[in-house]
């Protein structure tokens, strides 16, 4: 059951880690047409995509916290066994990140609820926040799943 729950973890994490992408391009890149791929991938509504990056991001989350008991005795563990100190500290970071994109959800949701113009630079600065947490998130979740596998098992 753990190794189907970080697999679905992690599938989920791509579609997340795809919507917020794709927004934070419409965003810093808009294109004027949609002639092409790259203005077509430009050119969507970014506004379209914060409730599924809200939902997807508290699923993940919820995921990622219903098995880090299980990443806690077995990986966590056999990491510090193994004297790999610089990934046991970068999953620390990256829980104080996922705290940190749980608190700034709120105010994702209120800069995208209404968009005006005044709000530009705040919607741009939020989106890039995030996506950067979750991609933070992503590399390093990838990486020591690398490292140990699936739970080592």
């Amino acid at each position: 059951m753990s190794t189907f729950l970080l697999i679905l973890h992690g599938l989920l994490a791509v579609a997340l880690l795809g919507s917020i992408t794709h927004q934070a391009v419409a965003v810093i890149w808009p294109a004027r047409s949609k002639a092409g791929f790259v203005n077509a991938y430009r050119s969507v509504s970014s506004r379209a995509y914060v409730n599924a990056n809200i939902v997807l991001f508290l699923v993940v989350a919820f995921l990622g916290g219903y098995i880090y008991p299980i990443y806690r005795v077995w990986v966590r563990t056999y990491m510090e066994n193994a004297r790999l100190f610089p990934a046991v500290g970068s999953f620390e970071i990256k829980e104080q990140f996922i705290a940190i994109g749980l608190g700034m959800l709120p105010l994702y949701w209120l800069v995208w609820r209404r968009p005006d113009p005044a709000s530009d630079s705040a919607r741009t600065a939020v989106t890039l926040i995030f996506c950067f947490i979750i991609w933070f998130s992503f590399i390093v979740g990838h990486i020591l799943n690398n490292i140990r596998g699936f739970f080592g098992l």
